[in-house]
């Protein structure tokens, strides 16, 4: 192996390690329990690796990974489909360990479906 070759193999290594904590498993989210509720999306960010949105359903205020932006643009879901006011449905499930935390797995706009996982 080139010192080239090693210098690169050690920096995807060191960028490997440097961002895994910010990437999560969908596994940290409980698949037995399905959320199903209609909010309004206070806050939200279209920016990967996931596309993000706090929803807000009565009292209650839920972080929402939705699926990485270029999923979404294939399923057509556009950023501007998601801004602060919109009303929107929300299927998914809750994190095992964050509180007010959610994984969606579909969401329903002017009542048509986007899934995010399929």
């Amino acid at each position: 192996m080139t010192l080239l070759q090693k210098s690169s193999l050690a920096l995807f290594v060191l960028l490997g390690v440097a961002f895994a904590p910010m990437h999560h498993g969908w596994g940290d989210y409980d698949q037995t329990k399905v959320l199903d509720y209609t909010g309004t999306i206070e806050e939200s960010k279209y920016e990967n690796p996931h596309a993000t949105a706090r929803i807000k359903d009565k009292n209650k205020t839920w972080l929402v990974y939705l699926a990485p932006t270029s999923r979404m643009q294939e399923r057509g879901v556009s950023a501007e489909m998601i801004k602060k006011g919109t009303s929107l449905r929300i299927v998914g499930y809750p994190h095992k360990t964050v509180k007010d935390e959610m994984r969606a797995e579909r969401v329903f706009i002017d009542g048509k479906k986007y899934e995010m996982r399929k």
